[in-house]
């Protein structure tokens, strides 16, 4: 069944906007205690004091410098990611949100995240997190299986985990978010579901429940860890959902589950291709212009101590436009991950070019049972669900190539 063409009926091949994407602000803190085998985010351990106060006048500064790009415009989210932001103090956090305040317009009822470790010295600050306006704590639980968490090199213990999440609680925070991991070393089916029902006997309103994957460049890729394999891996997610479903949660994205209402802000506007400023080491942002018709990605410098002595003008490492022939498969590749997708309209809105000359490819996908056959949604079937990476790669340009364009795609895991 396919569906129709609708009202988008422009094929130009210029940008327009009728209205710019949601704004969001990621800030980047990437100082961490140890830095897990696993991770291949831009994380550094933090060897002896860190340099908070001239670390929070980088960040104020690389914001004033965005804000001629953004005038005018709302925040609706800021999510304070790493590394381990809970590492700094809450003053020091305190005025970098204070200064984020005096450069830029909170929406009415902002979302304010910040991702958090289950240490003490973290749980020791959780009070004062809440008092100066953080509204919502993401905690890397990632399992509460002693052997696990070893395997895996995290720091803290089980019952730390327990107890940040006890912490939190009285602290304030309604909304909070747990991540936990599966596939992991020598774990059977089982001893996934039993993390996972540890997980939920501790009472989140969100959970982020993503599998362990070898990434390059990691300990973990170079001396791989007897991690299960695939089938074992594909039952444990089968399980896992089931789990959560009964428990009230709703899968909306890959790997992330709400019970209703508490849906992440932040990642939704990822995911439905809205606008983000990055500021910190190795931040990404996108960014939409009305007057240019262009969508532009701009990431920082990595290394921590670079940004520190960046200016202005070096701190940019890269800042590119998004070629007008991807504005298809960079929508589809954030929107196709929501189990609902999202409403057709939002694919003109967000990128500025018209769906028409992309609807024979969309309808394609529902006649091979890839996409919903819903006239008013863009979203993957069930089938598609699973087989993502092959939906995605119908929205390839053809001067692309499948292979090489999809090796930009998200990988269907966490997204930080």
């Amino acid at each position: 069944m396919s569906v129709p063409d609708g009202t988008l009926q422009r094929a130009d091949d210029v940008r327009h906007f009728t209205a710019l994407p949601p704004l969001s602000l990621y800030i980047h803190l990437p100082w961490c205690v140890r830095k897990c085998p696993y991770c291949d985010f831009n994380s550094h351990e933090a060897r002896g004091e860190i340099p908070e106060a001239a670390y929070v006048d980088a960040l104020l500064a690389d914001l004033a410098a965005e804000m001629p790009l953004v005038w005018g415009r709302q925040l609706v989210s800021v999510f304070i990611g790493g590394g381990t932001p809970s590492l700094f103090s809450a003053a020091a956090l305190d005025r970098l949100l204070c200064g984020v305040r005096a450069l830029t317009a909170f929406a009415p009822g902002i979302e304010i995240t910040l991702e958090a470790n289950p240490g003490t010295v973290e749980q020791a600050r959780f009070d004062d997190y809440r008092a100066i306006g953080i509204n919502r704590l993401s905690i890397g639980v990632q399992s509460l299986d002693e052997r696990a968490l070893a395997a895996l090199g995290r720091i803290h213990s089980a019952d730390e985990a327990r107890r940040a999440v006890e912490v939190a609680r009285r602290a304030g925070f309604e909304r909070l978010n747990l991540d936990l991991m599966y596939g992991l070393p020598d774990q059977d089916r089982a001893g996934a579901a039993a993390d996972l029902d540890a997980l939920l006997a501790l009472e989140p309103s969100h959970v982020s429940c993503y599998e362990l994957t070898l990434e390059p460049n990691t300990p973990f890729a170079a001396r791989p860890p007897p991690v299960p394999d695939d089938e074992i891996r594909w039952d444990m997610q089968a399980a896992l959902l089931e789990r959560m479903e009964g428990a009230g949660f709703r899968r909306y994205e890959i790997s992330a589950f709400a019970r209703d209402g508490e849906r992440s802000v932040h990642n939704l506007n990822y995911w439905s291709f809205g606008d983000y400023i990055g500021i910190g080491a190795g931040a990404h942002g996108k960014l939409s212009f009305a007057d240019s018709g262009l969508i532009r990605r701009r990431s920082r410098v990595r290394h921590p101590r670079r940004y520190l002595e960046a200016t202005p003008d070096t701190r940019i490492a890269t800042d590119a436009p998004i070629p007008l022939g991807d504005s298809a498969l960079e929508f589809m590749m954030n929107a196709l991950r929501l189990v609902d997708g999202v409403e057709r309209a939002l694919f003109e809105q967000h990128t500025g070019v018209a769906l028409q000359p992309w609807l024979a490819t969309v309808n394609r996908a529902i006649d091979d049972g890839l996409m919903r056959p819903d006239p008013g949604r863009l979203a993957a079937s069930a089938r598609g669900f699973d087989l993502l990476n092959d939906l995605l790669g119908r929205f390839v340009p053809d001067e692309r190539g499948t292979g090489a364009a999809l090796r930009r795609v998200i990988p269907l895991t966490r997204i930080d």
